[in-house]
C-alpha cells in the first residue's frame, strides 16, 4: 500500500497524527469533559484530580493522555466527544498512540 496525496493511505487509512494535532485533540476533549456535567465528577474522581487543577494542568501531557484513556474506556464516551468535536471515531486513539506512552502494545 502506497501513501496518496493529503496523508491517507490508498485503503483510504489515515496515517498516524502528528503530536501536535494528538494535543489539539487531547485539549480539546478536556474541555469537552470539563464542560460535561455527567462525566466530569467520574473523570476528577478516577484522576483524583480536584477541579481547578484541570485548568492549571491543561498542557500537561500526562493528564491530556488521562483525558483520552478516560474517554476511550467507553464507546459512547467516544462517540459523543467525537459527534461533539465534529471527528472521526478513530480521532481518539490515533491522538492517544501519538502522545507520549502511546505505543500500540501487540501481544503476539
Amino acid at each position: 500500500m502506497g501513501t496518496k496525496a493529503g496523508g491517507k493511505l490508498e485503503a483510504g487509512v489515515e496515517m498516524a497524527l502528528g503530536r501536535d494535532e494528538a494535543e489539539t485533540i487531547a485539549l480539546t476533549a478536556l474541555g469537552w469533559l470539563a464542560g460535561n456535567a455527567d462525566l466530569s465528577p467520574a473523570f476528577l474522581a478516577a484522576s483524583g484530580l480536584a477541579p481547578d487543577e484541570l485548568a492549571t494542568r491543561a498542557a500537561d501531557p500526562d493528564l491530556l493522555v488521562a483525558v483520552l484513556d478516560f474517554l476511550m474506556t467507553e464507546d459512547e464516551w467516544v462517540r459523543a466527544f467525537c459527534d461533539a468535536a465534529r471527528l472521526p471515531y478513530d480521532r481518539l486513539l490515533l491522538a492517544r498512540v501519538a502522545l507520549p506512552g502511546g505505543e500500540v502494545m501487540h501481544w503476539t
